[in-house]
């Protein structure tokens, strides 16, 4: 397995930009590289597969706080803000990761499929992030959907949608299995918090009113607020402001633009209060990130 990781490595360092995020032209691809160590920064987490080949990186949630490397993966099947650290890095031997994106409906798809009756609901709902040990036919499938990069585009558009699907089959035939799963069963806790946190997003600009949101997840107001709490770490109302917030760096670190036009099209109505909860979250003014690059 130690012969793939290298492998994987320097075809990272040789076909992509250092110390940078790297949206590959398979869109649910990217990699990651940094040779500088990073204290606490605020991240969204989107349905994902996270693999680490070279560092290790810590992840906060909440009260909780996890260390990887490039020993194990980390899963999140929906969108988790968190904070994170990059704890072991150097110019020598760089921080190196790769993450691969897939949709709520993929998962779904892929439980479908498998040939099992299991429709037992687990409603000891955990975290929303899982953790386990990078096994070799994971990693394996993995390198073949990087090796896709290097393909014609046909081959890559035949295949690659293949190979994400084996990746969460294998997922599935894992110890990540009974996590994935309450994922996809209908009336699951899990999957109705899914579905709020999706309703959220979906809907980021508009006010969060909690008692249409239960009713949209067949949920009372207090299971709701307490299972979501739960599973992120957040209120809902808190969660709606961190992915605000999220969305507002994208935009600015993109593209210059007007500081209170990003407030409004993020669904804030004060852009003093924008600025001042911006600054909380991340450190820096929201004028001081437009003029940094991606």
């Amino acid at each position: 397995m130690q012969n793939l990781k290298e492998k994987l490595i320097s075809f990272i360092q040789e076909n992509t930009p250092p110390n940078q995020l790297f949206q590959t032209i398979i869109n649910s691809l990217s990699f990651f590289t940094t040779s500088d160590l990073q204290e606490m920064d605020n991240v969204l987490y989107e349905p994902s597969l996270c693999v680490i080949l070279q560092g290790c990186k810590k992840v906060c949630l909440g009260e909780h706080t996890y260390e990887y490397n490039p020993q194990t993966y980390l899963l999140s099947p929906t969108y988790i803000p968190a904070k994170i650290s990059i704890c072991e890095t150097s110019p020598q031997a760089p921080f190196i990761s790769l993450k691969i994106t897939f949709s709520l409906e993929q998962i779904y798809e892929t439980w479908k499929q498998i040939d099992c009756n299991e429709t037992k609901i687990n409603n000891q709902l955990q975290k929303g992030m899982f953790f386990a040990e990078l096994q070799f036919d994971l990693l394996e499938a993995i390198f073949r959907l990087v090796k896709l990069l290097k393909k014609p585009q046909d081959y890559r558009k035949l295949l690659a949608p293949l190979i994400l699907k084996e990746i969460l089959y294998i997922l599935f035939c894992s110890e990540a299995k009974e996590f994935l799963k309450q994922y996809t069963l209908e009336g699951s806790i899990t999957s109705q918090i899914a579905k709020a946190i999706l309703e959220i997003k979906n809907d980021l600009t508009k006010p969060l009113k909690i008692k249409e949101l239960a009713r949209k997840v067949s949920m009372s107001q207090s299971s709701l607020h307490h299972n979501f709490k739960k599973l992120t770490a957040l209120s809902p109302l808190q969660f709606q402001k961190k992915l605000r917030l999220q969305e507002a760096r994208q935009i600015l670190l993109k593209k210059h633009t007007d500081i209170y036009q990003v407030a409004f099209d993020v669904g804030y109505k004060s852009p003093s209060q924008f600025s001042r909860e911006y600054k909380q979250m991340f450190g820096i003014s929201p004028k001081i990130h437009t003029k940094m690059k991606t």
